[in-house]
């Protein structure tokens, strides 16, 4: 059995798609939107911005319904968590082998620097389609089939907007 098609990570997986696809709407309806994220786990996810909970849920039903349509691609998203992990971490091992090459060959910290920026920055250009082949492939999940929309709850914490967007399995 395939460890990412099972159970609770395959929950995560279908969840993280839906709050992209949600994501991806809200903004398209609402250009000026400044949503500060979305986190998924094994229940849902969190929606963190302010938006309206009314308009919250019509963009969870309208991701679910294209979603099972077939539109896979809205389960990726260019601002996913998965894409600053896979930068940051390409990017730090690539200026430590790098640096690590250049005291091995006794090179002076200014010319270690420069070595350590440049494999850095080739590291940034590279991560960005690794970054979204791991969505598709690992971190997300548009197969939604089996899911639909339960009761959406929203906190105000000032003027900061919480909202939990449950989502269950079809009976």
């Amino acid at each position: 059995m395939d460890i990412l098609n099972a159970g609770f990570l395959r929950r995560v997986r279908q969840h993280h798609a839906v709050e992209h696809a949600t994501i991806t709407i809200l903004m398209a309806r609402n250009p000026g939107l400044q949503l500060v994220g979305g986190r998924s786990d094994h229940r849902g996810f969190y929606i963190y911005g302010p938006v309206q909970t009314s308009a919250l849920s019509t963009a969870v039903e309208e991701a679910l319904r294209r979603l099972k349509n077939g539109e896979a691609r809205l389960a990726i998203h260019p601002n996913c968590g998965t894409n600053l992990v896979t930068t940051g971490t390409l990017a730090g091992v690539a200026a430590l082998t790098a640096a690590a090459i250049g005291r091995y060959r006794r090179a002076s910290l200014l010319d270690q620097i420069p070595a350590a920026i440049l494999a850095a920055t080739g590291a940034v250009v590279a991560s960005r389609p690794i970054g979204m082949r791991l969505q598709r492939q690992v971190t997300t999940l548009a197969d939604v089939t089996d899911l639909h929309l339960g009761e959406i709850t929203r906190r105000d914490l000032g003027r900061f907007v919480l909202h939990f967007v449950p989502l269950e399995a079809t009976a």
